[in-house]
């Protein structure tokens, strides 16, 4: 059974004084299955909400309040490198191998870590890029200016690309501060789904190719994170007021599709949550669904993170308290997707050269080995060479076992011919002689 691992980060400074927890940690790496426990942790760090990014080698951290990302080796255990950046980051996230940065002055930047090369966007919203969502085609930008805009990935990384980057689409209903923005797997244009959350009190299901308002949710208080379940058929929201709130998309009165009975422009009131946290733990700044979608985590300005049973639907139950406000969740995928190479150490980005170089560990073979080399390397001969010759031999002794067959077959059949040959001469002669006499 795959291990669920989750990494969480910190920001701010400790809640209790006297603790058994480290005061150096930022992030933590957990492991969820088969028991909670600290698998690797991560100093030096403090990271604000939407602020670290993990892959399979390194993990990102944007610092609270500064122009600086930590970046850490997950193989080593430390950090590996400090870059410095001109605007102070407020989020980030991972495209493949480039890291994309949204700054406080509203302006995007995006890093190609195995060779350096940095693009810069200008100062595309009025105010700082407090989320960013990502699709194997698009880009999302979310700012508390209540703007999202909609990128295309390919023309933003196009190499010689004018710099006067502009967005394809925006998306402007919201009347306050976007808090979180999550993008479903689907990436046909007629099923592009994605949701924003915001201090309006609202959640906004839209369709991002298109720009078209889906569902709009209103919530009794602001809806500070969200997420979507594997399939895109849920959300779950936490709000200002503690609660955590479910809201089927596709239930028995669907709320988008062609099956949904009102109108796009009805909004919807969402008034009964799943549960509610105790006061004394501070509203949820972050939330992470499981896998398998029956539990969700929590992380809690009071430090604790909180694990929600979809199953029974009972109380929450603390996970840890890891004396600081929890500002990230971030699961690792349960399958690791398959890429040709790994990039072992980034290269800072760089603007002043043209010529880049990519720094990174090739993944497999160049191509199929020989025959030779595959017994070569084998320890003894490999059970299917050696069935393989087991085979051939066998082949080989029937094929001689038919061959001696058909030949005498043939033999039978010359003699049958030779006497038929007699019989007939003597019938000729027989009746040659009749005739004569």
């Amino acid at each position: 059974m795959p291990s669920e691992e989750i990494f969480s980060s910190i920001c701010g400074p400790p809640i209790a004084a006297n603790t058994a927890v480290s005061k150096d940690v930022g992030i933590y790496g957990h492991s969820l299955t088969p028991s909670w426990a600290i698998k690797s942790t991560f100093k030096k760090s403090s990271a604000p909400p939407h602020g670290i990014a993990v892959n399979d080698t390194h993990i990102f951290a944007a610092q609270d309040q500064k122009a600086h990302v930590h970046v850490y080796s997950r193989l080593r255990g430390n950090q590996e490198t400090l870059v410095a950046f001109p605007e102070r980051i407020r989020s980030l996230a991972l495209a493949g191998d480039v890291l994309i940065l949204g700054t406080s002055e509203g302006r995007l930047i995006l890093w190609e870590i195995s060779t350096g090369r940095q693009v810069t966007t200008p100062p595309c919203h009025v105010q700082a890029v407090t989320c960013l969502a990502v699709t194997p085609y698009h880009l999302l930008s979310a700012s508390e200016d209540s703007n999202i805009h909609v990128w295309s990935l390919s023309r933003l990384l196009e190499l010689g690309a004018d710099a006067g980057h502009e967005p394809d689409l925006t998306l402007s209903n919201h009347r306050g501060a976007v808090t979180d923005l999550v993008v479903g797997p689907s990436t046909n244009a007629e099923t592009s789904l994605c949701v924003s959350a915001s201090t309006d009190k609202t959640c906004i299901l839209w369709n991002y190719q298109t720009g078209q308002v889906l569902r709009t949710l209103l919530f009794p208080s602001p809806p500070l994170c969200v997420s979507l379940d594997a399939s895109a058929r849920a959300l779950f929201a936490c709000a200002e007021d503690g609660g955590l709130y479910l809201v089927e998309l596709f239930g028995d009165k669907p709320l988008v599709g062609s099956r949904s009975a009102e109108l796009a422009s009805i909004v919807v009131q969402v008034n009964a949550p799943l549960g509610v946290s105790d006061v004394a733990d501070g509203p949820a700044s972050c939330l992470a669904l499981s896998h398998d979608g029956t539990s969700v985590l929590t992380g809690h300005t009071k430090g604790k993170i909180l694990h929600w049973s979809l199953i029974d639907n009972s109380h929450p139950t603390e996970l840890a308290n890891l004396n600081a406000s929890v500002t990230n969740l971030v699961y690792l995928p349960l399958l690791s997707p398959k890429k040709p190479c790994k990039v072992a150490s980034v290269v800072k980005p760089t603007q002043s050269q043209r010529q880049y170089s990519i720094t990174a560990q090739l993944k497999g073979d160049f191509g199929e080995g020989s025959r030779f080399s595959y017994m070569l390397n084998s320890t003894g001969l490999p059970v299917d060479v050696i069935e393989s010759a087991t085979a051939s031999v066998l082949n080989s002794h029937s094929g001689t076992k038919e061959d001696t067959r058909l030949l005498k077959e043939n033999e039978e059949l010359k003699a049958i011919i030779e006497e038929q040959k007699e019989l007939q001469k003597a019938t000729m002669q027989y009746r040659d002689g009749g005739k004569t006499s």
